[in-house]
């Protein structure tokens, strides 16, 4: 025989849904402190100011930081691996005497999988 616990109301159809989110300030969580300082940091490299009280909200800061970060790169050369993640391969290739696949250096993606399969461990 097994116990199988009760509990009253939960799933009541009177409920409804609740909201993930709340937009009640009463609720709302302060922004951590890395978030504060890469709003700042973005705030000085735009110019675009931060509002008042923002860092009262995560919600309205991440907000606020989607809205005004950097666009990603778009264009003929938007998939290949940055210059740090091909310093990073060569790197590992040097230390492991192999060669990093030249088919890796059109790919940002098939770069990161050789790093992550290849990485000292």
């Amino acid at each position: 025989m097994s116990y199988q616990p009760q509990f009253p109301g939960l799933f009541s159809s009177d409920q409804g849904a609740v909201p993930a989110h709340h937009h009640d300030d009463s609720h709302a969580l302060a922004a951590t402190p890395k978030q504060m300082q890469y709003a700042t940091a973005l705030a000085a490299k735009t110019g675009a100011p931060l509002p008042k009280g923002i860092g009262a909200d995560r919600v309205a800061l991440s907000a606020w930081i989607d809205s005004h970060k950097p666009k990603p790169v778009e264009g003929r050369f938007a998939n290949y691996p940055s210059s740090k993640q091909v310093a990073f391969a060569e790197r590992i290739a040097r230390v492991k005497r192999r060669e990093v696949p030249r088919e890796c250096f059109h790919d940002k993606t098939m770069m990161s999988r050789w790093i992550d399969g290849n990485k000292p461990r």
